[in-house]
């Protein structure tokens, strides 16, 4: 695996950040979310590049906006 891309990682830093801010696990956010919960560690690991359908979910999940969870990639 190459070098991970520097939105991936700013992405998962900040999609980890505001789970935490929830205080939920990885397996509660998961289901929250809709997803299962090695996909929520895949992508707090950087390992995914999702759609923005899936980031979408993950916003709603966060109780953000989603150009909230995108400002300042």
């Amino acid at each position: 695996m190459g070098m991970k891309k520097p939105i991936l990682l700013k992405f998962a830093k900040r999609v980890r950040a505001e789970r935490k801010k929830l205080k939920l696990s990885q397996e509660d956010f998961a289901e929250v979310a809709g997803f299962h919960r090695t996909y929520i560690g895949m992508i707090e690991r950087a390992e995914k590049n999702i759609t923005i359908c899936n980031i979408d979910k993950l916003a709603k999940a966060l109780r953000i906006s989603l150009s909230n969870l995108l400002k300042g990639l």
